[in-house]
């Protein structure tokens, strides 16, 4: 069971900011990492192919290689504990049979259930569009993304979403097959070494219709 440093949702939830500078001194531990990316893969995704895939930089080294292609977002990539890229597997389906064999083995749906749903699912994302398919792992990883920034809260760090960055030439700058993993979202992440900046928000009436 993980013990939190803050376990408040309110303070978690709306009391997130977009931090810029942090403690440039502190590495958040591997096992540490691994914990808040598996928290934030309890989010939902499409009939639960989970397409988000974590690369995450925190080596001198690699955020030297990281810095040209993340526009005006440096001082994230020089102070922070690690900048984690989210990218979306447009091939996610091919684990697809792994995640729902663990289902049934760890008694959460039967064998026949997954064989039905199997069978409907994979050739559907195989007739997936390019578009289509960007779209799915895109909108499933953006919900990791969010789970990340929260979970990270809640284990005592910051974060700041950037979306400013080379697309283009992220995957194959870390060695990805760039037609195969589209990068989402760039998330710094570290000890905040300054408080992030009040926001407003559109009030709700403005936003939403009732029909």
């Amino acid at each position: 069971m993980t013990e939190y440093s803050n376990n408040n949702f309110s303070e978690i939830t709306f009391g997130r900011k977009s931090v810029r500078v942090y403690d440039e001194t502190y590495k958040i531990p591997h096992e540490e990492m691994l914990t808040m990316i598996q928290e934030s893969t309890t989010a939902p995704s499409s009939v639960n192919m989970q397409p988000w895939r974590f690369v995450v930089v925190e080596s001198d080294e690699q955020k030297a290689k990281l810095k040209p292609l993340i526009r005006f977002n440096v001082r994230q990539n020089d102070t922070s504990s690690a900048m984690v890229l989210i990218f979306g597997d447009m091939l996610c389906h091919e684990l697809g049979e792994e995640i729902y064999n663990k289902a049934v083995a760890e008694g959460k749906m039967p064998a026949e259930v997954r064989d039905q749903q199997l069978a409907a699912i994979i050739p559907h994302y195989e007739n997936l569009t390019k578009e289509q398919m960007n779209d799915v792992v895109k909108i499933d990883a953006s919900l990791a993304a969010m789970q990340f920034m929260l979970v990270a809260r809640a284990h005592g760090y910051e974060t700041n979403p950037i979306g400013g960055f080379e697309a283009d030439q992220l995957a194959e700058a870390f060695g990805l097959d760039k037609e195969r993993y589209v990068p989402v979202m760039i998330l710094s992440v570290g000890k905040a070494k300054e408080l992030g900046y009040e926001s407003v928000r559109l009030d709700a009436e403005q936003i939403t219709t009732f029909l």
